[in-house]
Formats: C-alpha cells, structure tokens, sequence
C-alpha cells in the first residue's frame, strides 16, 4: 500500500560506472602504500629512490616558489584543512548533494586518520626521532578533497567509466603532485612519503564513499 510519494533517492557518492575500475585501483594502492610501509619500516632517511628523484633539504625551494610551497603546505594544516572541509561541505549542500557532503567529512576523517595510523606503525622519521614521516598526511588529505570533487563532478554530469575515472585519476594526481611537490620542497617529508600519501588516498576514498552508498541505501523503517 503506497503511504506517500515515492522518496527519490539521493545521488550515489560512487558513481555506479566507476565502481569496477576503482575497486581494483583503490586495491592496487593499498598494495602500493603496504610495500612502501614495509620497505622502510623504522628508517630515518632518504632511499635510494628518493635519492634518485631528489634529496630532501630545508632550502629545497627558494622565493618566490617557496611562498607557493609554504601556502600549499598550510592547506594541509588544521587550520587550513579546516577551512577547506567548510568550503567543500559548503559546496555540497549548495548542490544538494548531502552524500557528498558526509563523504567530504567521513573520507576527510578517515583518510587522514589512516595516514596517522601508518605513521606511527612503519615508524619512518626525517629531521629527527620526533618526526614521523610515512606516508604524507598532507597529501594524503589533499589528494582525498581533490578525489570528493572528482567524483561529485562524475556524477552530476554522468560521466561515463572511462571519461569518469580519468577525471578522478587526472584530480588525484594533480593535487597529489602539487601537495608533494611542496612537502619535498620544504623538506617535510621524501618523495616516497608523498607516494604513500597519495595511494593511502585512492585506497580510503572509494571505500569510503562505498560504505556511504551503502549506508544511505539501507533499509529505512517502514520500507518494503
């Protein structure tokens, strides 16, 4: 018996095209940032990779590029990344799209939480025993908001699954790169820290915005 009209359901977080191509990518990844953490597991200092690409000093960069690399660095500061989750949530809602809005917050969460647990787990330092470095929580963070976005911009435009996940992979890596470009600079973390930033990222978002899915999509009391 119809009580009501129907609820229209509220656009997936995870575009159902893209669901067969990121459950391997984000499956790759954790592969990816387990090695790493394996690797260098208790080290506290460069590898040869990172030699190979650079070798992380405080003076890396200098003006007028280190003013752009200590603004990026800010975005991944409480303050900044702060700013940014208000901004993005903000947007969401705007666009009615309250799932995106809960995955900004929950995949923000849970990526940098992730982040935080690995820090402390492979236990890899730079400048220092105080230092924690593996894998970059900035970049990890960064690389999340630019995958919300990705996503978000999927769905309201009906991206198809190559079209869709090109955007969500060009976004990762854009913002990946920009955020580790300046914690390499800086000499906040080597170029390998930022790797697993980055695949700590495309491993904890799907998932994330799955579980949102699947969350919002449960049963609701009174539905048959």
């Amino acid at each position: 018996m119809e009580v009501g009209p129907a609820r229209r359901e509220a656009p997936a977080v995870l575009p159902r095209p893209l669901r067969a191509w990121l459950g391997p990518i984000a499956a790759l990844a954790a592969l990816v940032v387990g090695v790493l953490g394996v690797r260098y597991a208790g080290h506290s200092e460069s590898g040869g990779v990172d030699r190979w690409i650079i070798q992380p000093t405080a003076d890396s960069v200098r003006p007028p590029w280190r003013r752009v690399a200590l603004a990026m660095d800010f975005l991944g500061e409480p303050a900044g990344a702060a700013m940014l989750i208000v901004v993005a949530v903000t947007g969401c809602l705007l666009l009615r799209r309250p799932r995106a809005a809960v995955l900004v917050v929950a995949g923000s969460a849970m990526t940098v939480g992730t982040a935080t647990l690995l820090k402390h787990l492979v236990g890899r330092t730079i400048h220092g025993d105080g230092n924690l470095s593996y894998p970059s929580g900035h970049t990890a963070f960064f690389t999340a908001l630019a995958l919300v976005g990705a996503l978000l911009a999927t769905g309201r435009f009906g991206l198809g699954r190559t079209v869709g996940t090109s955007l969500v992979l060009a976004a990762a890596l854009v913002a990946g790169a920009a955020m580790g470009w300046a914690q390499v600079a800086l000499g906040a973390h080597y170029p390998t820290d930022v790797l697993g930033g980055w695949c700590t990222a495309l491993a904890v978002i799907p998932a994330t915005a799955w579980l949102v899915d699947r969350m919002a999509d449960g049963p609701r009391p009174g539905r048959r």
